[in-house]
């Protein structure tokens, strides 16, 4: 006579080890993926610019652009899905936002540069704290900037440096966005 054996204790034990997100929810990461894949066809180059993402889906991005097929852009907007796989979508969505400009850190930094801005047009004493802060700078260009900008200011030209200012500013104080995802589940 043979002996049976219970192994619903084995399974058990297997089951509570499983650790991977069910395929519902690859599904659903994928789609969500697909659908800012989407949104970030509909994006400008230079807000793309903003956004760091890895070369094969910026590549697929711009492929899209050039396409007229209804077809073909429904094709190419599974791959940019597909080869944004490894990213997260709440941090691909918290980037677009950073680079429209429609998030609180996004809002935040631009105040912060503006302010910075000022005070370094205003005051020669804030561009030492500046290079302390941001030890990268290019410090002859910042001083050249802020003596253009002091000089446009005092015979009422059109703030260009100002602006150049800004634009060296705002990216020192724009926080540092990373699309990878945490635990790596790569789907293949």
């Amino acid at each position: 006579m043979a002996q049976y054996r219970d192994n619903r204790d084995d399974f058990e034990d297997e089951e509570d080890g499983y650790d991977r997100p069910s395929k519902s929810q690859i599904k659903r990461e994928l789609q969500a993926l697909q659908d800012l894949g989407k949104e970030m066809t509909k994006l400008g180059a230079d807000t793309l610019n903003r956004i760091p993402l890895p070369d094969d889906v910026r590549e697929a991005i711009d492929e899209y652009a050039k396409m007229k097929s209804f077809g073909a852009q429904r094709r190419q907007l599974q791959l940019i899905g597909k080869r944004m796989n490894g990213l997260d979508p709440e941090k691909v969505r918290a980037a677009i936002d950073m680079a429209t400009g429609e998030s609180r850190a996004a809002v935040a930094a631009h105040h912060r540069a503006e302010r910075l801005r000022d005070k370094l047009i205003a005051d020669d004493a804030a561009l030492t704290d500046f290079i302390k802060d941001f030890p990268d700078v290019n410090v002859q260009s910042l001083r050249q900037l802020i003596r253009s900008a002091r000089k446009e200011a005092q015979m009422d030209k059109p703030p260009k440096s100002a602006r150049e200012l800004y634009r060296l500013i705002h990216p020192m104080v724009s926080p540092e966005v990373t699309l990878e995802k945490e635990d790596n589940h790569e789907i293949e």
